[in-house]
């Protein structure tokens, strides 16, 4: 698992374009909608409000949903999954190997953008311990879902962008990212409950700005945890799937 995560992160290096521009876009982001709502309310609570949904809907979801399909692409134009087909590797330890390497770039997110919400006057006021779960939770469920989508359809680079677009987009409209969910019809607000986005932001959002303990986003970490594991064992038979399509060509 150290091996494939040290190996991305080695790779990905190399290509520095995808670092500057998941740097960038939530650089741009947050100082965007931070200073849009700071006209309300102060620009204290606006970065406060803003940088967790800019963080769970900005940063983490252009990484480390584009990122493993871009990733499972790669080993494909490579010719590198042949030479994993002949390692003991298992398909967990692969999956887990790709999340480790996600979790080194989301805490360099993390930092990026409650560093430039403590300039504008923003804070983290819970547990860093219930915040760093909540982006552990989510970083998984982003993985999970570009990990199935690399492994099952992505083949060429060009395949990258539709699928991240085509269902990475509206679960962030309907999960709260750029505005609150009460915005939403009550069918609509309804059947986002059932969007791992919806409940990244609110309880990232619930600690963060207002300092929410463990009791008060326990249905979020709840149904975040399930979502989580359900996409290990997805990523995982997606894996498995994978090699098996390898090895026949």
């Amino acid at each position: 698992m150290t091996g494939v995560s040290h190996r991305i992160l080695i790779e990905l290096w190399h290509t520095r374009r995808s670092l500057v521009f998941w740097v960038l876009f939530p650089t741009l982001m947050l100082l965007l909608f931070g200073l849009i709502y700071a006209d309300g309310e102060g620009t204290g609570q606006s970065f406060d409000r803003t940088a967790p949904g800019i963080l769970i809907g900005a940063a983490l979801f252009f990484s480390c949903l584009s990122g493993p399909i871009t990733v499972l692409v790669g080993e494909r134009e490579r010719h590198t999954l042949k030479r994993i087909l002949l390692s003991p590797l298992s398909g967990g330890d692969y999956f887990l190997g790709i999340v480790a390497a996600f979790l080194v770039i989301a805490a360099g997110q993390a930092a990026i953008v409650y560093g430039i919400a403590y300039a504008f006057g923003g804070r983290f006021h819970g547990s860093f311990l219930l915040g760093a779960l909540i982006v552990v939770l989510s970083v998984m469920a982003y993985v999970g879902v570009g990990f199935f989508f690399g492994a099952r359809f992505a083949r060429s680079t060009e395949d990258v962008n539709g699928p991240v677009a085509a269902i990475g987009v509206p679960l962030l409209v309907l999960g709260g990212t750029f505005f609150s969910p009460d915005m939403l019809p009550s069918y609509l607000l309804k059947a986002t409950h059932l969007n791992p986005v919806f409940h990244m932001n609110e309880a990232l959002k619930a600690v963060s700005a207002t300092g929410a303990g463990w009791g008060a986003v326990s249905d979020h970490l709840l149904f975040l945890a399930l979502f989580s594991g359900a996409c290990l064992l997805v990523g995982t038979r997606s894996y498995r799937r994978m090699l098996v399509r390898e090895s026949r060509l």
